[in-house]
């Protein structure tokens, strides 16, 4: 191997190993907690830690842009010595970074799944967004519950019956959870729905790519969830398409809106690319991206 192909598989290394993907989860966290003190903050005059937050979240998108940013200046960087087209490369694999368990951590907490201190105020949003009701109590021989699934799990069955266009599969996937499982799935969502958008457009989401992905998934959003807002699926575009923020921040909606919004539309991407859920297994093989797509409405 010559020394400038030498150079260039380092900073090849070295560009995969930046922890975009772990940012940018962290950061749609900071974002979910933010969502969720809003939302409390209504019936409150203490501002309950949301300008900490807030600092917190501008901190990480700082870094996550940095982070791009060193990542382009590296890409720069081998078009200028010859090595654009190495073949070579490993695909993108921020996406992954949500949905890889930590060691040594299990599938699901044992056991029942606790109830919510707050009231079953989850299971309610899901029955408005999805219009359907929480599913009633079931009498087992043994009183035993079917073990909750943890946030990457629940991204899959979610994304499985939104490729069949089951509502009520839907609903009962998402009513199976607590808030906290259901809530994670605003951060674990982003990396993914970055990868799809860019696997069905070919390649990487821009601000002019908006129309085209908004007719691409409105559609079916709006059949299975009617009763999400288009403004939350605008924002979830917008972001997706790294579209800059304009104004001062919208006021606050319900926090599980994005999470099951997001999921939904994880859903509706692999559909387009005629893709199962089972690829949203960190242990799947790599999907491949399409040379060329389309995102006609449907």
């Amino acid at each position: 191997m010559s020394l400038i192909s030498e150079l260039g598989a380092q900073l090849r290394a070295t560009s995969e190993e930046l922890p975009t993907g772990l940012v940018t989860v962290a950061l749609e966290r900071l974002r979910s907690a933010t969502e969720i003190l809003l939302w409390v903050r209504e019936t409150s005059i203490d501002p309950l830690g949301v300008p900490q937050l807030g600092n917190a979240t501008e901190h990480a998108e700082r870094a996550a842009a940095a982070l791009r940013l060193a990542q382009d200046a590296i890409a720069g960087y081998l078009s200028g010595i010859g090595l654009a087209g190495d073949a070579s490369a490993p695909p993108d694999r921020d996406w992954r970074a949500g949905l890889e368990r930590p060691p040594g951590k299990p599938a699901a907490p044992p056991g029942a799944t606790p109830p919510e201190r707050l009231g079953p105020w989850w299971q309610e949003r899901v029955a408005q967004l999805t219009g359907e009701p929480p599913p009633g109590p079931k009498a087992d021989d043994d009183g035993a519950r079917p073990e909750a699934p943890d946030t990457a799990e629940l991204l899959r069955r979610v994304a499985s019956g939104v490729r069949s266009g089951d509502r009520a599969r839907l609903g009962r996937d998402l009513h199976s959870v607590n808030a906290t499982t259901g809530l994670a799935l605003a951060a674990v969502t982003p990396p993914v729905l970055h990868r799809l958008a860019g696997d069905l457009l070919g390649h990487e989401p821009r601000p002019e790519d908006v129309p085209r992905l908004r007719s691409a998934a409105e559609g079916r959003v709006r059949s299975l969830l009617p009763g999400t807002s288009p403004a939350t699926l605008e924002t979830l575009i917008a972001r997706i398409c790294r579209v800059p923020p304009k104004g001062p921040p919208a006021s606050a909606t319900h926090p599980a809106d994005n999470a099951v919004t997001a999921s939904v539309l994880t859903g509706v991407l692999l559909a387009r690319l005629g893709r199962e859920a089972s690829t949203l297994d960190p242990r799947a093989p790599e999907p491949l991206r399409r040379e060329t797509a389309t995102a006609e409405p449907r």
